[in-house]
């Protein structure tokens, strides 16, 4: 009798459209397959991963603009200012993590801690919320879906302890104005966490301020594993300074490794090594080229849809938003496009580096006879 995983192989990305998970580089496969069994989480015994971890973390410290993120005298130190994470959600909740308890130390301690965030922030952060016991306090978004610099302003009280932007959000792809929340964040007293999951790797070349180059921002998240090519799972949490990442260490004493920063404690080094193989293969050019293929075939997509009626949101990073009738929606799905809506009804497609303009145009074919 043939094994039920043996009858099943992984699902084609051919027509995969709403995902921000992509094909691996080969690099990055290679390199997770052969670190697959290490374990990140004790970086005294398992030395070799240890280094690639530094490395990856260097790699993502020169994504987000922070160039000092890596102690080279002491590379396994990377509890220090970033580590690679199961994903956003992880970073995420440990960037909620590391404020609530830095706040907590403070002499204008609160006993009621309060993160404030766009209402565009990923779910994750209503996940954090519920773990920690912080609240989530959610302000507006503009007209054109970014952070309402004003409706922050006046969330801000006493009893907060981080504040959130977002650059690239999940549903419209639209960046904050990171720098207006940085000032903002500077005069209350509290960090900024930017999430810049899926956007990081396109940023550095879109012109906008976003990363470590803005002051006032004090961790960022960013995933290798989406724009960023490596395998699934490969997060990353970035922080400007060390008491960010030292505030989530705690005693590990059976292990040769003394502290953990991370939130899971035994973790493959599969995605350790293949962020790091990827930023070695991608940074920098490689990266700009799919940044600028993926925004020209964007913008592509809008001009077709708007040209079939459609209402289009202008993308500002390689996300498409669109109007589509439930029914046209449904039947696109029952002809296998693997597509999501965003929270307010419209169709999304998300320009990964495994969506082509073929593949882009058998869609738009499926959808004219639709329509």
């Amino acid at each position: 009798m043939q094994s039920p995983v043996a009858e099943r192989g992984p699902q084609s990305f051919d027509r995969v459209l709403s995902s921000m998970c992509t094909e691996p580089h080969p690099a990055a496969r290679r390199a997770a397959e052969r670190f697959l069994t290490t374990n990140p989480g004790d970086p005294a015994t398992y030395t070799a991963i240890a280094e690639l971890e530094h490395d990856a973390v260097a790699g993502l410290a020169t994504v987000t603009g922070l160039t000092d993120a890596v102690d080279a005298e002491t590379p396994t130190a990377l509890a220090a200012h970033g580590y690679v994470t199961s994903g956003g959600t992880e970073s995420n909740l440990q960037a909620v993590r590391s404020a609530r308890d830095r706040a907590e130390t403070a002499a204008t301690a609160t006993h009621d801690p309060v993160v404030v965030a766009p209402e565009s922030a990923h779910f994750s952060f209503h996940k954090a919320a519920s773990v920690l016991g912080v609240e989530l306090r959610t302000v507006p978004t503009d007209d054109d879906g970014r952070a309402d610099v004003d409706a922050a302003a006046a969330a801000l009280d006493d009893d907060a302890v981080l504040l959130v932007g977002v650059a690239g959000t999940t549903e419209y792809g639209r960046v904050d104005p990171i720098p207006a929340l940085a000032d903002l964040a500077v005069d209350a007293g509290v960090p900024l966490h930017v999430d810049a999951a899926w956007g990081g790797f396109h940023l550095p070349f879109s012109g906008h301020d976003w990363g470590f180059d803005v002051p006032g921002v004090a961790t960022v998240t960013v995933d290798p594993h989406k724009v960023g090519r490596a395998a699934v799972p490969a997060g990353g949490l970035l922080a400007r300074e060390r008491e960010a990442l030292d505030a989530l260490a705690i005693d590990t004493p059976y292990l040769e490794t003394a502290s953990q920063a991370s939130l899971t404690g035994t973790r493959s080094g599969a995605g350790v090594a293949s962020a790091a193989a990827a930023l070695d293969h991608l940074w920098r050019d490689g990266y700009r080229r799919e940044y600028e293929r993926a925004m020209d075939l964007a913008n592509w997509l809008a001009d077709e849809l708007a040209g079939r009626g459609l209402g289009v949101v202008d993308p500002e990073l390689p996300l498409v938003a669109f109007d589509l009738p439930a029914a046209t929606f449904e039947a696109v799905r029952e002809r296998g496009w693997r597509l999501s809506r965003t929270g307010a009804g419209e169709a999304r497609v998300v320009v990964m580096p495994h969506v082509s303009r073929e593949s882009l145009s058998a869609f738009l074919a499926d959808l004219d006879d639709l329509l």
